[in-house]
């Protein structure tokens, strides 16, 4: 298994999903030798929560993923443990940002530091109790500062890649099953990519966000929060063109890679046995709506590509529409495996509905599928806890003690039109209310992210304290 995981990749930022100027050759051949599924999540759109429950199979609640200083702890069973523990060397090549002194996670090896790993835990995006804080000007900074330019963490990405390649050229990957995942940076800010890649876009060669009049005024509250946290206020045009351009110079500056892994694996001779995915951990706006990042359930944050290929084994240039997010594809690469399973992930195995694409059970696959898809929030510009569930042509956004969303994502897929509340969905916003409260309580989890964050407060003073003290007389330093 070849895993590549970028980080920050809306999927409609891709000629893959349709969009008409960005270029992805890579991905599309990718798709045309697997499955594309177009309506995948995250299940949380931020960094650490939504890796963290990737890697554990789990929603991020289960797991206590609150944020991005969150710690993962090392009694979690991950896949990468199942993994190994049915034959397979399983080796981690670049990021997957996991909090914590344990820097494997079930992994046999690190080919490359993961550039956004940190042994200690702390607070990331505010603490609960305290006001809610405005002003994210190094944020704001990351849009006034983008353009063409070559940035450290291409870098980063460059090293993970020439490590990936040496590493899947070795002629021991003939021996025994392995599983490899590539983690880059790109196409996460800051917003700065070499030529060719921006002259690809900018000038001329670019399209600038939809935003209707009065849709900005109309947001929920906890868009508004995000605007405000992250200072997402009055940037120009041409700021606003030039950071679009870059951000989709960096997505073809990804696809490149994405081509290089595969023509390795074609190099080799190992494509047909490989079972190759590319997926991210949520996306990113790039303007859409008036944000940017991602800390939302908006479609551009909390959706990502998924593209699952495996030659002569899965079905070729097909697409799955309905709802999947990235818990079950851990179920679906323990089921490649033959893996065992420890009874208690939160995600169901994509293959069978894979393998029926094109033939005669696949609209009985598909009417068996479940559906549905999970998506939690915690982090940044939020004091409470959020809940999203996509069921069909329907996405329910649960807010704590505010007003709920609802869209219907069949008439109204750029999600302007909010209609909860609406008489005429009123069956349909009761029935999932029930379903994003399910086995999941916000006022206990509210007191939990609070104790955790105390807890995580009181260790970073502790740390810091210890730091500054003289060492006792005798004792080394």
């Amino acid at each position: 298994m070849l895993v590549i995981m970028s980080d920050e990749h809306g999927p409609m930022f891709s000629s893959t999903y349709g969009h008409p100027i960005i270029r992805s050759p890579h991905m599309d051949a990718l798709a045309a030798q697997g499955v594309t599924f177009d309506t995948a999540y995250c299940n949380s759109p931020l960094c650490v929560p939504s890796r963290a429950s990737f890697m554990a199979g789990k929603h991020v609640h289960r797991i206590g993923a609150w944020d991005n200083g969150a710690p993962f702890p090392s009694d979690t069973v991950t896949w990468a443990h199942l993994l190994r523990a049915a034959g397979y060397h399983v080796v981690l090549d670049g990021k997957m940002h996991l909090i914590g002194p344990d820097t494997l996670h079930g992994f046999d090896a690190q080919l490359t530091r993961d550039a956004h790993r940190t042994e200690r835990s702390n607070i990331s995006g505010g603490e609960w109790h305290e006001p809610h804080r405005r002003g994210g000007e190094q944020m704001r900074r990351r849009i006034e500062e983008a353009g063409p330019g070559r940035a450290r963490h291409l870098d980063f990405d460059d090293a993970v890649e020439a490590a990936a390649l040496e590493w899947l050229r070795q002629p021991d990957r003939a021996d025994g099953p392995w599983c490899l995942v590539t983690g880059f940076l790109a196409p996460h800010f800051p917003l700065i990519v070499p030529e060719p890649y921006f002259s690809m876009y900018y000038p001329n060669n670019l399209d600038m966000p939809l935003i209707p009049r009065g849709h900005v005024e109309r947001q929920h509250p906890a868009h508004e929060r995000v605007r405000q946290t992250f200072n997402l206020y009055d940037y120009s045009e041409e700021q606003v063109r030039v950071a679009r351009a870059a951000y989709y110079g960096l997505v073809t500056y990804l696809d490149d890679k994405i081509g290089r892994l595969i023509e390795a694996l074609r190099e080799t001779g190992r494509l047909e046995d490989t079972v190759v995915v590319y997926t991210t951990d949520h996306g990113e706006f790039a303007g859409d709506h008036g944000l940017w990042w991602k800390n939302s359930f908006y479609e551009q944050a909390s959706r990502v590509p998924l593209i699952i290929s495996q030659p002569g084994q899965l079905p070729t240039g097909k697409r799955f529409g309905g709802a999947v997010s990235l818990v079950d594809l851990v179920r679906t690469m323990l089921d490649f495996a033959g893996s065992g399973d420890p009874g208690d992930l939160d995600g169901d195995s994509l293959l069978p509905v894979m393998q029926a694409l094109g033939t005669a059970g696949e609209a009985d696959a598909a009417a068996r599928w479940k559906d549905e898809a999970i998506c939690e929030y915690y982090g940044h510009a939020t004091n409470r806890p959020h809940r999203m569930i996509r069921a069909g042509r329907w996405k329910y956004n649960y807010y704590h003690r505010e007003p709920p969303e609802l869209h219907d994502l069949v008439e109204d897929p750029q999600e302007f039109h909010n209609r909860a509340g609406d008489p005429a969905c009123a069956a349909v916003e009761s029935a999932l209310r029930r379903r994003v409260l399910a086995g999941w309580d916000p006022d206990e989890i509210e007191q939990t992210v609070r104790r955790s964050q105390r807890a995580r407060q009181i260790i970073a003073r502790a740390e810091g304290v210890r730091r500054a003290e003289p060492a006792p007389q005798g004792l080394p330093r």
